[in-house]
């Protein structure tokens, strides 16, 4: 975990990094020698990566976002009257050490100061005993004063200071617990919504009716710009656009919060509960990420459910498990744990390095994967209702929400590996195909999670000003299955050809596409790429001579590539930034893909690769090349770092992977 201490407060020019902003110092090789250092980088990195795996098969890098995930946790414990002094006090160094020089926090490495999470921040650090008047604090709260205070804030941060009175629940967003009551073909239903947001909105229905608050420990005058006045009124937008239609809704329903009739508002947020507690999973989490099980449990609690009943005690003891703990006592929570998606990734790079099919390591992982299917029913199928269920998800515990993303890469990750028991991956690999076929959405493309959830409308509620919160089609999931389809043979199939129809109808007029779960249009291109040539396009195609073009004019002077977090706010980022080992391996496997190995880009960025290896043959990556929500919500996958580059090596050293079957065109 690296501290952001860079200072910086906002948009910075875009420009090519310097030698000094590369993770490692870069070791140069001649043309003769790049090949021979491919393949002892190769080899080193197997060897590290071997070393990391779990005895029970699966590999699981740390997953870092910010520091909003810790702030929140104390502000839960707070809230439940659950705080301890040593969690406490370890949440609170952790977040310090994350505070940069102007007094914000920033949500990814080297990144501008974010109002949102340093007023929350600067709240967790006031309950862990930092007062207003130490220097750190008080650099922080003039920052917040000075871009508008606390009402600037994001809609779920006013909500977490409402919670304890330091926000009026009148001046937020109303979202009704009676909205689980919309039919399925109604617009705004929950349905409407991605998973994740789905998941977070049905509890805070319940909350935003219950309208609790908790006394505040200690008040916060010193975040508002005029403590006398601290809720500024919103003008409103014309009646005749879609945010002033949706002011409009919101006042509506702030009028009917006083007026509701008592056993519907009761029916609703009984009805709530029941959906909640029905998608618990069996750890005790909810969808395996960390913010739906904390507004779960505040939730549940306020409906009566007391700290000992099983439903509470399980999800406080899942959050725990989101607890990673420094060497130093800090402790940091992760939003989420990605083990399917390392496992899976990990075994494509050891295997396209040239470990032996049934090495026992890539059988272990095998077993593991095959251990981890989900083949019953979640929430995908009130879209799919005649689907039959198949496939893996994101997280150790997350049956209600498959991935088909993580179900692609598992499906290609499974045919790398010779397995004891050849029938039981067949079968599993079966049901998967077919069950990620089958979430292809109406044009063609596929989302993470849902088919067809491509209703702009929740975007333009009022509560939902951060981030992502519809799942449509986007080109680097497509391009997975694409990729997938193609190796089980059906590369001439209707949906495969939707696909890539879908794919080449996405290209940027630049030659790139979008990259929506990861930074950004390197990570786009580096997934199309290999899609449309594993699907059948010959190298010479216009859409891949295009991308290829690309990836070479952004190409950063040290050979490597980069691309910074605001490419998806400010268009002279796109492509540009310091490079990185993950989005440098990317653009060479896009490049291998198209034959370019013998290329001068491929060289240099290969060269790069080895040149910045450490010792141990791992690669250092203190920038976030993964993203939740584009801009809003930024991740730094740890083993990225290390699965990505062995993948590029291995392919650069031993050729493209050969997994093509024939037949299966049904």
């Amino acid at each position: 975990m690296t501290a952001t201490t860079d200072g910086s407060t906002g948009a910075l020019e875009p420009r090519a990094p310097s030698a000094t902003e590369t993770a490692t110092a870069t070791t140069t090789f001649a043309a003769s020698e790049v090949a021979e250092a491919a393949a002892r980088a190769a080899e080193r990195s197997v060897q590290y990566l071997l070393g990391r795996q779990d005895a029970e098969g699966w590999w699981k890098g740390d997953l870092e976002t910010n520091v909003t995930m810790d702030a929140e946790d104390l502000l839960l414990r707070q809230f439940l009257g659950i705080q301890d002094e040593s969690t406490t006090r370890a949440a609170a160094l952790f977040i310090r050490g994350e505070q940069r020089e102007d007094g914000t926090w920033a949500t990814f490495y080297g990144g501008p100061g974010d109002l949102s999470a340093t007023i929350e921040a600067y709240v967790a650090l006031r309950l862990a005993g930092d007062g207003p008047g130490a220097p750190h604090m008080a650099r922080a709260a003039a920052w917040i004063r000075e871009r508008g205070g606390i009402a600037a804030a994001r809609v779920f941060t006013r909500i977490w200071l409402a919670l304890f009175g330091w926000w009026k629940w009148d001046d937020l967003p109303e979202l009704p617990p009676e909205m689980i009551f919309l039919p399925k073909w109604f617009p705004l239903n929950i349905y409407d919504f991605g998973c994740w947001a789905r998941q977070t909105i049905v509890p805070l229905t319940v909350v935003s009716a219950k309208r609790p608050v908790r006394p505040a420990p200690f008040t916060l005058d010193e975040l508002h710009t005029d403590p006398r006045v601290p809720n500024p009124v919103k003008p409103s937008a014309p009646a005749s656009s879609w945010e002033g239609l949706f002011q409009r809704l919101d006042r509506a329903l702030h009028a009917y919060h006083k007026v509701a009739p008592g056993p519907l508002r009761r029916a609703a947020m009984n009805s709530a509960a029941r959906w909640i507690i029905e998608r618990q999973e069996n750890d005790g989490c909810w969808g395996g990420i960390q913010p739906p099980a904390v507004y779960s449990l505040i939730a549940l609690h306020l409906l009566g459910y007391d700290l000992e009943h099983p439903v509470m005690r399980a999800g406080l003891e899942s959050l725990d498990r989101f607890a990673v703990w420094r060497d130093d006592g800090a402790r940091m929570i992760e939003a989420c744990q990605s083990p399917v998606w390392d496992t899976c990734l990990a075994t494509i790079a050891l295997a396209d390095a040239g470990l032996r099919p049934d090495h026992p390591a890539l059988v272990k992982a095998a077993d593991w994967m095959l251990g981890e299917e989900i083949v019953r029913p979640g929430d995908w199928a009130v879209r799919r209702p005649g689907l039959p269920p198949g496939g893996w998800a994101f997280e150790f515990h997350n049956d209600n929400y498959p991935d088909i993303d993580d179900t692609a890469e598992v499906i290609l990750a499974l045919r790398r590996v010779t397995h004891p028991h050849p029938e039981q991956v067949e079968a599993a690999i079966r049901r998967g195909a077919r069950w990620t076929a089958g979430m292809q959405s109406a044009d063609g493309g596929w989302g993470a999670f849902d088919a067809d959830n491509t209703s702009h409308l929740p975007n333009l509620l009022p509560f939902c000003d951060f981030g992502e919160v519809i799942d449509p089609p986007s080109a680097d999931v497509t391009a997975h299955v694409v990729e997938m389809l193609a190796y089980e043979g059906k590369a001439h199939h209707t949906r495969t050809r939707k696909g890539v129809e879908w794919l080449l109808a996405e290209q940027e007029a630049n030659g790139a596409w979008f990259g929506r779960w990861g930074v950004n249009y390197v990570y786009g291109t580096g997934s199309v790429v290999p899609a449309l040539i594993a699907a059948g396009l010959p190298a010479s195609h216009p859409a891949i001579r295009r991308a290829v073009a690309w990836l070479e004019s952004v190409q950063n002077e040290d050979g490597g590539w980069g691309e910074d977090l605001r490419s998806y706010r400010e268009q002279e980022w796109i492509g540009h930034g310091a490079s990185t080992a993950s989005q440098t391996a990317w653009a060479l496997m896009a490049l291998l893909a198209a034959g370019e190995r013998e290329s001068r880009a491929v060289e240099r960025g290969i060269g790069w690769l080895a040149g910045t290896q450490a010792e141990d043959g791992s690669w250092d990556e203190p920038y976030f090349t993964g993203t939740g929500f584009p801009w809003d919500f930024s991740i730094n996958y740890h083993l990225y770092r290390q699965v990505f580059p062995l993948t590029a090596l291995g392919r650069y050293v031993n050729g493209e992977p050969s997994l093509g079957r024939t037949g299966g065109e049904g």
